[in-house]
């Protein structure tokens, strides 16, 4: 028994031995295209079975639910014996199939097949953008779109365009499109903003043909916007200035045109925004527009609005001013309107100041008002009604009237600081506007001129006493001058007993030279210094620093500029000395004239002094009050019996090396002891002569004396 039981199992074994030995055939299922699969492209699997034939195939796809369907004949897939084609729009990424054969002999069935998964890639993608312009996108300008696809080459492009009803339809090669390759150039005339356009690329191998790219609107922005204003607006007339001005307030470096009616030839073309019609006349009316242009983008505007010119020859308001349109304070002004216009009418004025109306309905053609001030300065404009007509003339071009005070006085003195007894002072008056002033000069707070002259300048001959002056000019034209500001001389006392000598013994000198001022007396010059009157110091002693006192002498070891001024011995008591002016310069020329006045009657003598070196041509010209007097080639010129008449300003001027400055030469008369020793010599000469001349020469002898004390 158990032996049979033992036969059973080992038959078993054999059995299964067999059974394994002989599996079915498994198919092979391969996919074409066997490289990546691009989106709407159609898969076909081939299903293969070796060692034996006749088999015919069945198809399974996995469901949602991972069961496998069978997969027949249908619209997305065609059944050819071995092979199954997937139309492109049934192929899903991911989905997998699996096949299996059936014959009528055995072995009657195959296994199933390794399935497969549908791996699907992405066409490649095609971008669309817009290269030309860069942005904004203008009305009237050309728009270029490039269509790029960064992966594969040897693409060509197609082009669409979405039309009304949203339907993308191509566009190719015509009168408002260009092609070229991957771009496409939209005429101008074409470039209609929103325009949505889209491209694709196409080739011969796969993938043949790319996504569509993304959709581009066409942004077009309108052209800035030009606006025509015209000056003055409405009607204007014959002869009258018209101002076109074309604004456009976006960008700049504008170039602007100007058009008349519906020519498109501008009849002007300005770098300025304004176009002036200087006299319109009949055929300058019509309707007017301007357009901008420029070399960068935008390079137009849009034509601007138009603007009317209407030319009337309507009546036309002229406001006139009396006496000037720039019065003076305290003047009386009168304005006057006159309406031009061609027949006799009965009108009424109206008179505006600053827009503001002054006063209207009046029918008289002036407006007066006085005394002017200030604030009667504006722009003035007056207007007509015609009474008759109820009509208006145009108004009047405003008059701008200007009220300023009178014109300014400016009183200066030479020189300036304390004068002394017998010096000679000038006063000067100058007015910075206008001519043909008449100068009077006026003394303390008397309202009475003291002197009247045709020239600016007043001079005192002999100073006396000390007061306060001031000046005013006058014209036979407006206007009169305002009163001078004052100025003060002061006179001081002078002592015949010290004099103050200068060495060397001329008024002008130059830089780093030495100088000595020396107070000489009739008896002992103890007690007195020199002191001196300079624009930087003032008043101040020679102690001071500016020089070295030795007794009664002043020594400057080093002249420079600053030593320039007036200098005079002064005693403790108050006393003071003839004072001197003393000029320092850094100039190539001095004038050597004296220091002291001359006295009437005696010779002087001026002379060119040089610095180092001495020119070799001595010729100098000799000036008095700026008017040439003398060439001398010897560089010095003599007046051999000076009068009242010689004082005056000297310099001289040599043609190579300049001029010297200016000095005063004064002449005083004869001293009051000197008439009387020539009297006197006179009388012994003809005392024996005739009694009766004697005494006719006494009584003429009081007279002089009666005279010299007045």
């Amino acid at each position: 028994m158990e032996f049979r039981s033992l036969s059973v199992i080992l038959w078993l074994i054999v059995l299964i031995h067999y059974g394994q030995t002989q599996d079915l055939p498994k198919p092979t299922l391969t996919v074409e295209p066997e490289s990546s699969v691009f989106s709407g492209e159609s898969v076909t699997l081939k299903c293969e079975i070796k060692g034996y034939d006749g088999w015919t195939y069945q198809w399974n796809k996995q469901d949602k639910q991972s069961r496998w369907t069978a997969v027949s004949q249908s619209e997305h897939h065609t059944v050819d014996r071995d092979t199954l084609t997937i139309r492109g729009d049934a192929v899903i990424h991911g989905d997998q199939y699996r096949c299996s054969g059936e014959r009528h002999d055995r072995p009657t069935s195959s296994q199933y097949s390794d399935f497969v998964t549908l791996t699907i890639n992405a066409l490649p993608r095609a971008t669309l953008y817009i290269v030309e312009p860069e942005s904004p996108v203008y009305t009237g300008g050309s728009v270029t779109l490039k269509c790029e696809i960064n992966t594969y080459d040897e693409w060509t492009f197609q082009w669409y365009k979405q039309d009304k009803q949203h339907r993308w339809i191509p566009v190719s090669q015509a009168e408002y499109y260009t092609v070229n390759r991957d771009t496409l150039t939209i005429r101008e005339d074409a470039v209609i903003h929103g325009d949505q356009h889209l491209c694709r690329g196409e080739r011969r191998d796969r993938p043949k043909v790319s996504q569509y790219s993304n959709s581009v609107s066409l942004p077009v922005n309108a052209l800035p916007r030009a606006t025509l204003t015209v000056e003055p607006e409405g009607p204007v007339f014959s002869g009258e200035s018209v101002t076109l001005k074309c604004e456009i307030q976006s960008y700049s470096d504008w170039r602007y045109q100007w058009y008349k009616g519906s020519s498109r030839t501008a009849v002007s073309q300005s770098e300025t925004n304004t176009f002036t019609i200087r006299s319109a006349a009949d055929q300058d009316q019509g309707q007017y527009w301007c357009r901008g242009e420029r070399d960068n983008r935008p390079s137009t505007s849009q034509p601007s609005n138009t603007v009317t010119l209407t030319v009337k020859g309507e009546a036309k308001a002229v406001l006139s001013i009396k006496p000037d349109k720039h019065v003076f304070r305290g003047e009386a002004v009168t304005l006057r309107c006159d309406i031009q216009w061609g027949r006799d009418t009965e009108w009424k004025y109206s008179w505006y100041k600053d827009a503001n109306t002054l006063y209207s309905s009046s029918t008289t053609q002036e407006f007066r008002f006085s005394p002017a001030e200030e604030s009667h300065s504006g722009k003035y404009t007056c207007s007509g009604e015609d009474i008759g007509n109820s009509g208006y003339s145009q108004a009047s071009d405003a008059v701008t009237l200007t009220v300023t005070g009178l014109a300014r006085a400016t009183l200066t003195v030479e020189p300036e600081g304390p004068v002394f007894s017998g010096e000679s002072v000038t006063l000067k008056c100058e007015m910075q506007s206008y001519s043909d002033w008449r100068y009077q000069w006026y003394k303390g707070s008397r309202r009475t001129a003291v002197s009247q002259s045709q020239t600016n300048t007043f001079t005192i001959r002999s100073a006396a006493d000390q007061d306060q002056y001031w000046c005013r000019g006058e014209r036979d034209d407006r206007p009169t001058s305002q009163p001078s500001n004052t100025v003060t001389v002061t006179v001081k006392d002078t002592s015949p007993e010290v004099s103050l000598m200068v060495s060397p013994s001329r008024a002008q000198h130059f830089i780093t030279d030495s100088l000595s001022l020396n107070c000489e007396g009739q008896s002992d010059s103890t007690g007195w210094r020199v002191r001196r009157y300079t624009h930087s110091e003032k008043v101040s002693d020679c102690s001071s620093g500016w020089g070295s006192v030795t007794g009664s002498t002043c020594n400057i070891s080093s002249l420079s500029t600053s030593h320039t001024g007036v200098y005079w011995c002064e005693s403790e008591s108050g006393k003071s000395s003839n004072p001197v002016n003393i000029t320092v310069t850094n100039g190539a020329v001095i004038l050597d004239s004296p220091v002291h006045p001359m006295t009437e009657g005696d010779p002087l003598t001026l002379r060119c002094l040089y610095r180092d070196p001495k020119p070799s041509n001595l010729t100098a010209e000799f000036y008095k009050n700026g008017s040439l007097l003398q060439t001398q080639t010897t560089g010095e010129m003599t007046i051999h019996t000076v009068s009242k008449s010689d004082e005056g300003l000297y310099h001289c001027k040599d043609p190579e090396k300049g001029e010297s400055p200016q000095s005063w030469i004064s002449v005083k008369g004869l001293l009051r002891s000197e008439a009387s020793f020539s009297v006197l010599s006179l009388l012994s000469r003809v005392m024996a002569a005739s009694p009766y001349l004697l005494v006719s020469i006494i009584l003429g002898l009081k007279c002089y004396r009666a005279r010299g004390e007045n």
